[in-house]
């Protein structure tokens, strides 16, 4: 298999580099603290809520597992690793019911773990927002309520591809057990660690995910945190070494580390900087505001999933956008906030850590995975681009 490096594109390092990228590792910790959570009598508990609500099936209660996941990303924000780590890493312990096939919940509550049901946490979409009007030279206050009803308006978008698609999820088991029929009347043993290690492991969770909730603010030792909670859970033998060595090296692990290689040197090529300048020419000054926000989100995402560089993508997109409204003579907020904000919207290739954990640990195929995430991509983004269009009008 030919990587970036054969063709001179980057160097052994660089095509490597997923391997030792601080994200990858922080993934990978996480798992092993899931395998540590799922010894516990809390996840006896949500596993016997969880089974309950797949044994009743039926649309109810898919869409009762979508509001709690959306809810719970309320908290953790969009975005966030140990969040989405942590929901489909627990339903993947579901059994299978043909009354609410796994598969069917894994694509919807694992995308939804991106998607809050109340947006209030959205302090780093919303300071790059300031950050790009300012340098603009566009000082105007800008509502924080506004721009969390955008993105209510997104997760409201991903809610609507959710009940659409009920019906046409794919309908397989994602376990490797022996027995995996319907099991109605199933009991879940209770955990056998004793007390005070199921205390420390309760501990050590919430000690990592305090590190990741503060990762923008002390950078690396954000990551680092979840390194020692892993020490912690060996030293005191909830996990062994081997169970440990299992878990950072799960499937999932190294396919998301193998894509980070090929992401960056798509980066690296410029590619993203000419493809913006490219389209805001074409653009011109002639154009539907609807349509010029649409087309720089679908380009902002889209370049933001093939090189990885979110953030970097969206610095290059949104100024471009921004400089063709005042072209235009139109307010350019609603188009900054939209962009910013589809930035994190790609999820339609299995290269990034959320969409490859779907796709592995739903065991879905390239089209069963598409025929979820393209509808899915495209319905969201005019959700966001009429959400921005209403609360900050042009």
């Amino acid at each position: 298999m030919f990587t970036a490096c054969h063709f001179g594109i980057t160097d052994i390092k660089g095509a490597f580099a997923g391997f030792s990228n601080a994200t990858i590792v922080m993934l990978a910790e996480f798992m092993v603290i899931i395998a540590a959570l799922q010894k516990t009598n809390f996840i006896v508990v949500f596993k016997k809520a969880m089974f309950s609500m797949a044994n009743k099936g039926g649309f109810l209660s898919y869409l009762l597992i979508i509001l709690i996941v959306m809810l719970g990303c309320s908290l953790f924000g969009t975005g966030s690793t140990a969040y989405y780590v942590l929901t489909i890493g627990l339903l993947s312990t579901l059994p299978y019911s043909k009354m609410l096939p796994p598969s069917k919940v894994i694509m919807t509550a694992g995308f939804a773990a991106n998607h809050p049901l109340l947006p209030f946490n959205t302090a780093l979409q919303y300071g790059i927002v300031i950050a790009v009007l300012n340098a603009a030279g566009l000082t105007g206050e800008v509502s924080v309520f506004k721009f969390a009803i955008v993105n209510l308006f997104l997760s409201m978008g991903f809610l609507l591809n959710c009940i659409i698609q009920y019906k046409f999820l794919p309908d397989h088991p994602i376990a490797d057990e022996e027995s995996l029929v319907e099991k109605e009347n199933e009991d879940v043993k209770t955990a056998d660690l004793p007390r005070w290690k199921e205390l420390t492991t309760y501990g050590v969770f919430v000690f990592a995910v305090i590190g990741m909730l503060l990762q923008s603010k002390i950078g690396d030792a954000g990551y680092a945190m979840a390194g020692l909670s892993v020490a912690v859970l060996l030293v005191t033998e909830v996990m062994s070494f081997t169970e440990i060595r299992d878990a950072i090296s799960a499937p999932i692990i190294l396919m998301s580390a193998g894509v980070i290689g090929v992401a960056d040197a798509l980066g690296s090529t410029g590619l993203t900087d000419l493809v913006g300048t490219t389209v805001a020419n074409m653009l011109g000054t002639n154009v539907n505001p609807f349509l010029m926000i649409l087309v720089f989100c679908i380009l902002t995402s889209l370049l933001a999933t093939l090189t990885g560089s979110t953030i970097g993508t969206v610095y290059v997109f949104t100024p471009l956008a921004i400089a063709t409204c005042r072209s235009l003579g139109l307010d350019p907020t609603a188009a900054a906030a939209a962009i910013v904000i589809s930035g994190w919207c790609g999820h339609f290739l299995p290269i990034d850590g959320m969409p490859a954990m779907v796709m592995g640990t739903g065991k879905y195929t390239a089209a069963q995975f598409w025929r979820f995430t393209i509808p899915q991509y495209f319905i969201r983004l005019v959700f966001l681009t009429v959400g921005a269009m209403l609360m900050f009008p042009m």
